[in-house]
């Protein structure tokens, strides 16, 4: 017995798919992309998006806040919700991020970021599902999630019927899973899509995608602070591995991911989102999900 053996017979790739095999799974609506943009933090940033985008006649299916819900009220929240109701996209708000937000010392340190922004002790883990709690009654049902614990805690919720059936959690890539076997413990889990590390080769992908079925969630571009690289031209092949797939666009356009995005940030996302789709329309035959809402 060797190691690829051994992964072999707990149904994993052996190692990463140089061969760059094309998937062939879809969303429900047999569509291989959805546009997502992500870190659109303020109800300004969020109203000149969805302006810009149906001027243009672009197709945005998923919209991300990375701020952290608990720090817009209910006031704004019922907006967050009312805007992406009338355009006909997705929201997902993000729960915390806490651990950058509350009394710990380590995240500031130098090592510190390996935490990311995971919830420090059960008190933070209840707050966060009160957070879940508080966007179901402003009609929020989607959130981002950075614990793997809070994630255990909604699934187990779910099948209990103590939670709606209907709540979705997206993992982010601040979690930091990189290879099929930990993504693939998230889907048993129950997520219901997946941020790997952004800066995952082609290979690295194509075997991620062979291990699970879910969506997962790939940066097309990032600021500054988890990077700052663009694969523009690799979203055509990013599609064809990784359907289904959330191509998420736009985030070149700001400094960091917990920036508090403005209407000018809006405008530079739209942009990119345009250069994106040129590259997907020039060199792939790919279909983008038309279904919206509750999708």
């Amino acid at each position: 017995m060797n190691s690829k053996n051994l992964l072999k017979a707990i149904g994993m790739p052996i190692g990463d798919c140089y061969t760059l095999t094309s998937s062939t799974k879809y969303f429900p609506d047999n569509a291989a992309y959805r546009i997502e943009v992500p870190t659109i933090n303020s109800i300004e940033a969020l109203d000149k998006l969805l302006n810009e985008a149906t001027k243009k006649g672009i197709l945005i299916n998923r919209v991300t806040e990375t701020r952290g819900m608990f720090l817009h009220t209910r006031d704004e929240l019922k907006e967050w919700v009312k805007l992406t109701n009338a355009y006909g996209c997705n929201l997902f708000m993000s729960i915390g991020p806490r651990a950058t937000y509350d009394t710990s010392a380590t995240v500031n340190t130098e090592d510190g970021f390996r935490i990311g922004y995971r919830l420090r002790g059960q008190d933070q883990l209840a707050r966060g599902l009160e957070e879940i709690l508080r966007g179901l009654e402003l009609g929020i049902s989607n959130f981002l999630l950075y614990d793997e614990g809070l994630l255990y805690a909604v699934n187990k919720l779910k099948i209990a019927n103590k939670l709606n059936s209907d709540i979705r959690c997206k993992i982010s890539a601040h979690c930091g899973y990189a290879n099929p076997c930990s993504v693939k413990l998230l889907e048993e889990m129950g997520a219901d899509s997946v941020n790997p590390v952004r800066d995952l080769q082609l290979p690295m992908i194509t075997a991620i995608r062979e291990a699970v079925n879910i969506p997962l969630d790939i940066h097309s571009d990032n600021p500054k602070s988890s990077g700052g690289f663009i694969r523009f031209y690799e979203v055509p092949e990013i599609i064809r591995i990784a359907s289904p797939v959330y191509i998420k666009v736009g985030n070149s356009a700001i400094e960091s991911h917990g920036s508090l995005t403005t209407g000018k940030d809006a405008v530079n996302i739209i942009r990119n989102i345009e250069i994106v789709s040129e590259m997907i329309n020039r060199y792939s035959d790919a279909k983008q999900s038309v279904l919206k809402v509750g999708d």
